[in-house]
């Protein structure tokens, strides 16, 4: 079974995000967008990445699919999230939710070994654990502060 180690993608200043060098980590991917309701929480994931920096990787994945909230270039969401947020965990190049690589192998049983699932909304979230398998996954509506995921996180 593939493991999220295996892919590499495009960051949003045109790196590379290697997910490899994330083993030992836990790892939450999010698709984030700038002109969305839950847009806030990008405070909430920052926060949580400085509180478990040492056990804790957050991937925001941008992505226009839902409502058409995030119409920015890859130079203008970065520009948001850190004169908005602080945001200093990895940001991705914009994708396309519906072909990408990543989400094809997390919402699909078939290529993650887990569970098949859909992204409905900005912000849903996917937990994966420090191996890079998918633990779950919840919805928007879920805090990065709430407690499932900080308890998730202190074990």
């Amino acid at each position: 079974m593939n493991t999220i180690h295996t892919f590499k993608v495009e960051g949003i200043e045109d790196e590379e995000i290697d997910f490899a060098e994330f083993a030992g980590k836990k790892i939450i991917v999010v698709n984030v967008a700038s002109e969305c309701g839950f847009t806030p929480q990008y405070q909430q994931l920052q926060e949580i990445f400085e509180e478990f920096e040492d056990k804790l990787v957050i991937v925001g994945f941008p992505a226009n699919n839902f409502g058409g909230q995030e119409p920015g270039s890859n130079e203008e969401i970065r520009a948001f999230c850190t004169r908005r947020f602080g945001v200093t965990f990895p940001i991705a190049a914009k994708i396309d939710i519906k072909t990408h690589p990543v989400y094809q192998w997390l919402t699909k049983k078939s290529e993650n070994g887990v569970l098949d699932s859909q992204v409905t909304w900005n912000f849903q979230k996917y937990l994966l654990d420090e191996q890079g398998h998918i633990v779950k996954y919840l919805p928007s509506s879920v805090s990065p502060l709430d407690d499932e995921i900080l308890e998730w996180l202190n074990n």
